[in-house]
């Protein structure tokens, strides 16, 4: 069999773990599974996001806990993978789409982002050892000024 076509279904099968990571983060982020959350990281993970830097994983999953916590509807989605793998390390670029809703403060943000992340391959899989991004767009809304708007969040019924 040609090596470069095992190096490519390796490369392949990386790529899709990682991707498979990355949505995993988000969705854990998104549904507040905070020790599913964690496990996404190196304990000694970095993050930066948009200048709100993180030294390590117990600092950033302490925030994420404690600020978006209920009351916090999120939904943070990404696209258009940038995936490089080298050996036991890749990088990753991903298009951020998110938002934002805190309906006790009357508040909605949405936005747009380029995350940059790092990725290290352990004994357990793929894990992100730096994550961040920086902001292409950020909008803010008051949600008073947007008449018959309802908010509903996980477990109401929509209909």
């Amino acid at each position: 069999m040609d090596s470069t076509a095992d190096t490519s279904a390796d490369t392949a099968a990386d790529i899709t773990a990682i991707s498979q990571l990355k949505y995993r983060y988000l969705r854990t982020l998104d549904t507040k599974q905070w020790d599913d959350f964690e496990a996404c990281f190196l304990p000694e993970a970095t993050a930066d996001y948009n200048g709100l830097r993180f030294e390590d994983r117990d600092a950033l999953v302490a925030y994420m806990r404690e600020n978006l916590g209920p009351g916090m509807i999120t939904m943070h989605t990404v696209h258009h993978p940038e995936v490089t793998v080298d050996g036991d390390h890749a990088t990753g670029r991903w298009y951020l789409q998110d938002k934002v809703v805190v309906e006790a403060f009357r508040f909605m943000l949405e936005g747009a982002a380029f995350y940059e992340d790092t990725y290290l391959r352990t004994a357990d899989g793929w894990r992100v050892s730096h994550t961040g991004y920086r902001r292409t767009f950020e909008l803010t809304w008051n949600l008073d000024d947007l008449p018959g708007l309802t908010v509903k969040g996980p477990g109401e019924h929509t209909h």
